[in-house]
């Protein structure tokens, strides 16, 4: 049993001549002790140097301290990045498994893009799913490429695709701000996900869009990937690409951008609705500041640069597709499959459209409704202005496009009102009646329709001149009747009228439905000598190499008018316009033509009018068909109309209009207290039935003064400021202005044609209910009608 000595110090066991062993039965060999025996140290000598090597092996085993530490650190570190590296490799692997053939991948191509250019040149619209067209690198502003990889990728000449530096800076600045405020994507990893991926969030997209981006930066120089990735990117409000985004915001090409605006449009790849300098300009300024400190960070430009930027006032972004012209763009759209097929490459349409104008008319119709529109209730209008031709040269479908994408000017179908008339007068002269031919302006019974005029007040005996000047209903109801619906419709469609019409007597007064468009094209025959008009606005379209697929030709109009119907038409509609029911629209030094329209209570008002080598048509209402307060087609039309035209024709020297002499013309009034039966009857001989019908009929008998009908003289050949003239038009025929086929009615007046101006058995009225002007079902007057001398003559 061990025993302690006085120091207390632990004695082992021994075994005194029992088991021996000698050094060699040893199966270590020697002892360390024996063999530090043999070297003459002591036994407790040997102890404490086991002692001390003890320790210092279990200071090994703990670690080794603070360097121990940092050792088991590096070393484990190098066996995870190992097996990560290995791990990682294994998931490119297994996901690049699942790709297609890398020999297979192709860049997909950007969807066509359709610029639509105004008769200058200048761009009116990009249409597509773009919203604009490709442009190289060295064309845009430099601004733009060092904006966008300032603030996105700034180290993007210097990876391979993938940045794992950019990452983990990234990720370090994310951890420390507590929010996400770098991304770790490179800008090639982004074109990547935009040409090949969906934007789903998961772990097998985002190697495939690593693996994607390093294909990428192996097929292309780093200038193509940036190039395709300002093309194609997101910038909101349908914009791809920088061009498109310029247009957009700035209403200027990606090559014409300052340094703030290029600034302005890299800041909303961030958020593009949120950052949008439309909807939000202060927050826009905001992230530009924050690029405009990237870009100087990365050495592209100064302090004082940014200082001067930040100083400058930008014209403010416009809403997104507010200008006018994209009702011209839309219609462009509508008509391109018809025109060319499918679109498989970026096309360029030329148009017939004036810029100048295109704005003047948006102007106009916006200026007028919000002026007026609150107290007159008006809430949208259009205009169509075409020259002799049938070339658009400026379309405006409503007050803004960005409230509102219909085009009231070339697809809404509305009432005409009396702007219908000519095309009734038209098919009279036709005929064979004259601007001086007489009817009786007195209440008249179609069938169960009793026509009336828009003021409730009858004239009597006046001519057609006359009562197309004053837009008298009970003379276009007769006159239908006269030459027949079926012929009215004739004459209509023949010179411009695309819709379907009606064949009843109502169309006299605009109750079929018709376009603004196809109306003030049906105008144009009047200006121009004869000729139809078709309205079109696209000219030519080419490829972006050169090549043209389409191009008109209505170089060779077909003559729907004769030149003397031309002529005589003229002189009647200069009437309404100089002392009829469109005097607004009078401009000075030239002459004017053109007619009023006005619907029932007022829903619809039109007036439509031509100067030698323009035609314009206007409109207001609401699209809901609610009635405007009192507003006529010679009110808040007309008055557009003439402030549209007084631009348009600007700079110009007046001619005369078809037929007319020089120089404005303004019929000679009758005196204010003149009888209404004397309005504008032609004199001739008095005879004694004309003594005798005056008696009976209360009109004093004295011959009456007579209003000349307008000069004729030789035409002018018809305007054609876009496309070849057509042929020289025939010099108008001589008016036949004999009474042969003039002959007395009972109540006194004198009549050309078949049929009589009173009651018309045997119609009946069809179709749309007649508009406003056109008067209440009422019953012939009482007391009967007076007795004439042919009553006397009979015996009645």
């Amino acid at each position: 049993m061990a025993r302690h000595d006085d120091s207390d110090r632990r004695i082992e066991p021994s075994f005194d001549g029992g088991l021996n062993a000698s050094e060699s039965d040893r199966v270590g060999g020697p002892s360390r002790g024996s063999r530090d025996n043999s070297r003459g140290g002591s036994r407790g000598g040997g102890s404490r140097r086991e002692t001390k090597s003890s320790s210092k092996r279990s200071r090994k085993r703990s670690g080794g301290g603070f360097f121990g530490m940092i050792r088991s650190l590096i070393y484990w570190g190098i066996v995870l990045a190992i097996w990560g590296a290995i791990g990682i490799g294994g998931l490119f692997l297994y996901f690049g498994a699942r790709m297609p053939n890398a020999t297979s991948w192709a860049i997909p191509d950007r969807p066509p893009n359709i610029k639509i250019v105004a008769a200058d040149g200048s761009i009116i619209a990009n249409r597509g799913s773009t919203g604009g067209e490709a442009l190289s690198l060295d064309s845009m502003s430099p601004y733009l490429p060092q904006a966008v990889i300032s603030i996105e990728d700034r180290r993007f000449y210097y990876h391979f695709g993938f940045d794992p530096i950019g990452l983990a800076r990234a990720v370090v600045t994310n951890l420390v701000s507590g929010h996400t405020v770098q991304g770790g994507s490179t800008l090639t990893q982004q074109l990547a996900k935009n040409l090949f991926l969906t934007p789903e969030r998961t772990m097998e997209r985002k190697f495939q869009e690593v693996l994607l981006a390093i294909w990428l930066e192996h097929k292309f120089t780093k200038d193509e990937i940036l190039a395709m990735y300002l093309n194609r990117v997101y910038f909101g409000a349908n914009a791809y690409g920088v061009e498109a985004a310029a247009r957009r915001y700035y209403n200027k090409s990606a090559r014409d951008l300052d340094l703030m605006e290029a600034a302005t449009i890299a800041g909303l790849l961030k958020a593009p609705s949120r950052l949008s300098p439309a909807k939000d300009p202060a927050a826009a300024k905001a992230r530009a500041e924050v690029v405009l400190g990237a870009m100087r960070d990365a050495g592209y430009i100064n302090e004082k640069q940014v200082q001067s930027a930040l100083a400058q006032t930008p014209d403010p972004a416009r809403p997104y597709l507010s200008s006018a012209g994209q009702y011209v763009a839309d219609m462009v759209m509508d008509k391109l499959h018809d025109m060319v097929g499918d679109v498989k490459e970026d096309l360029i349409v030329d148009t017939t459209i004036d810029p100048a104008l295109e704005t003047e008319a948006g102007d106009v119709i916006r200026n007028a409704i919000t002026k007026e529109g609150k107290r007159l209730n008006v809430s949208q209008g259009a205009l169509v202005a075409i020259d002799g031709t049938g070339a658009i040269r400026a379309l405006v479908g409503g007050k803004d496009y960005a409230e509102s994408q219909y085009d009231r000017a070339y697809k809404a179908l509305r009432q005409p009102g009396s702007a219908f008339k000519p095309f009734v007068y038209s098919a009279a002269l036709e005929q064979g009646a004259t601007p001086d031919s007489v009817r009786n302006d007195a209440p008249v019974r179609i069938g169960d329709w009793t026509p009336e005029n828009y003021e409730k007040k009858y004239n009597g005996p006046v001519t057609l001149s006359y009562a197309l000047a004053h837009s008298l209903n009970t003379i276009a109801a007769q006159l239908v009747m006269e030459a027949g619906p079926q012929q009215v419709i004739k004459v209509a469609h023949r010179m411009g009228i695309e819709a379907d019409l009606q064949p009843n007597a109502s169309i006299a007064l605009g109750t079929s439905e018709v376009t603004l468009m196809d109306l003030t094209a049906s105008y144009a025959p009047f200006m121009n000598g004869g000729y139809k008009a078709t309205p079109h606005v696209v000219r030519r379209i080419t490829t972006a190499k050169g090549k043209v697929l389409y191009e008109n030709t209505y170089d060779a109009p077909p003559r729907v008018l004769e030149p003397n119907i031309v002529a005589m038409m003229n002189g009647m509609l200069m009437r309404v316009v100089n002392e009829g029911t469109g005097k607004a629209a009078r401009l000075s030094g030239w002459q004017v033509a053109g007619k009023t329209g006005t619907t029932q209570s007022s829903r619809d008002a039109l007036f439509v009018g031509f100067t030698s080598d323009m035609t314009t048509g206007v409109w207001f209402g609401n699209d809901d068909g609610t009635p405007m307060k009192k507003v006529t087609g010679g009110g808040l039309p007309a008055e557009s109309w003439h402030q549209f035209m007084v631009m348009a024709e600007k700079g110009k020297t007046p001619g005369p209009l078809f037929g007319m002499s020089g120089g404005p013309v303004v019929a000679s009034q009758p005196p204010r207290n003149a009888p209404m039966a004397a309005r504008d009857v032609p004199e001739h001989g008095r005879t004694l039935t004309d003594i005798i019908s005056d008696f009976l009929n209360g009109t004093p008998s004295k011959p009456e003064r007579r209003v000349p009908a307008p000069a004729q003289t030789q035409p002018a050949t018809p305007p054609s400021p876009v496309a070849n003239t057509p042929p020289a038009p025939v010099p108008p025929a001589p008016v036949d202005r004999s009474q042969a086929n003039v002959r007395p009615r009972p109540d006194g007046s004198v009549l050309e044609g078949p049929v009589p101006p009173g009651d018309i058995p045997g119609s009946t009225l069809e179709g749309p209910v007649p508009p406003g002007d056109v008067g209440a079902q009422n019953t012939r007057p009482q007391g009967g009608r007076q007795k004439t001398l042919l009553d006397i003559i009979n015996g009645n």
